[in-house]
């Protein structure tokens, strides 16, 4: 094995690791979240509205977090830094 191979190997395991602990705790979370709102609704009827605009709002931060953890695996996959200081330190050293 070359040590690129081994670079595109770690890195993709290393995204699929990254896309799979970061969207654990953003499902974790919004199951939380909806789950005490619906609750809320329940007991307070009246405050719906208010109280799902809210939910909204933090279902988008939440999920925010899955989607920095798949930008970067996308990095990782697709534009990989360390392939690049490979390449250069093969050209510089060879």
């Amino acid at each position: 094995m070359t040590e690129l191979t081994i670079i595109a190997a770690i890195s993709i395991f290393t995204a699929g690791f990254t896309i799979a602990i970061g969207s654990i705790g953003p499902a974790l979370g919004e199951g939380r979240a909806a789950a005490a709102a619906i609750a809320a609704m329940a007991q307070q009827p009246d405050a719906a509205p208010t109280l799902s605009r809210t939910l909204f709002v933090s279902m988008a931060m939440i999920e925010s977090t899955a989607i920095y953890c798949f930008v970067v695996a996308m990095i990782l996959i697709f534009a990989n830094p360390f392939w690049d200081a490979l390449q250069t330190a093969s050209v510089v050293g060879g």
